[in-house]
């Protein structure tokens, strides 16, 4: 089938210049290898497609009705490597993003928002879900998590930004429960666990100026796998929550949630984009990454 498909593609070459030599010419081939090319494709069609002479060529009956299908396959591959360089290199057709649900409300929507609104031809989608995503089994273009892949040689990791994590609370819940000065204090405190993180119910602490770590396994009777209810159960005055400080920007700025034990830091992380590992990525997805940089360094 390839060589019948390349035949065709010589062929309708042959005829639209009207010798061989002019095909061979923009063909980059040699002239024989083109006279090869369509005795291989007559024997294997069973008919003569050219009349040959010294002077000139011309189509036998088989061959200008060959001709015809020749052209349309000519054309449509022609179309389709024009439609594979637009997606490689235009900002058009689709670009899958997994993120998860508080990640892309608070800043993936607001890092890419003026950008899609400037790239009209570009469908994208989002998948905002707490659980792990395979990017080839979803088609995903860049998953944004808090880990790297180190042992996945098919994924590549681009950093975004450190994260911190917090130990907050409501001033309601703090002023109604025992005043939280040590980590040993938070022994008489409820953990509301949110089962996404790793080791939902431990607190690691190092003390800023010293450096000694401390590790408190608390006590908690509210679980949730999502960060937004874990958010509304502690602002409620339910309990302390362990959280990312990207995740609560807005509830520090109006004091609905503050940090307990400012004097300790909690372990930080890395947020990164990663990607399919591809020497040559399509536009809009480099694009799209820089735009997310971006937003990140800003921030």
């Amino acid at each position: 089938m390839l060589d019948n498909l390349r035949g065709m593609a010589v062929f309708a070459s042959v005829v639209g210049h009207g010798s061989f030599s002019g095909s061979a010419r923009e063909l980059g081939i040699t002239t024989s290898a083109v006279s090869q090319q369509i005795r291989s494709l007559e024997n294997e069609l069973g008919v003569v497609l050219l009349h040959r002479s010294t002077r000139k060529l011309s189509l036998t009956e088989a061959g200008e009705s060959f001709y015809e299908a020749a052209k349309d396959v000519v054309s449509a591959a022609e179309q389709g490597r024009i439609k594979v360089n637009q997606l490689r290199d235009e900002l058009a057709g689709s670009l899958r993003i997994a993120t998860t649900p508080e990640l892309g409300v608070h800043h993936i929507l607001p890092a890419l928002s003026t950008w899609m609104a400037a790239h009209d031809d570009l469908s994208i989608t989002y998948l905002a879900d707490n659980h792990y995503v395979d990017m080839i089994d979803e088609r995903i273009d860049i998953a944004i998590r808090m880990s790297p892949n180190i042992n996945d040689t098919t994924l590549c990791n681009h950093p975004l930004s450190d994260v911190r994590q917090m130990l907050v609370a409501s001033p309601q819940y703090l002023r109604q429960h025992k005043k939280i000065e040590t980590p040993k204090d938070l022994a008489d405190h409820k953990m509301i666990v949110i089962d996404i993180m790793q080791d939902p119910n431990q607190v690691e602490l190092t003390h800023t100026e010293t450096g000694k770590k401390t590790k408190m396994k608390m006590n908690s009777r509210i679980h949730t796998n999502n960060v937004f209810m874990a958010m509304t159960l502690a602002k409620e005055g339910h309990g302390l929550i362990r959280i990312m400080e990207m995740d609560i920007k807005r509830e520090l700025e109006n004091g609905t949630l503050v940090e307990v034990l400012t004097g300790y830091q909690l372990p930080s992380f890395v947020l990164y984009a990663v990607t399919l590992n591809h020497e040559q990525q399509p536009a809009k997805i480099t694009r799209s990454l820089e735009v997310l940089k971006k937003y990140f360094n800003a921030n």
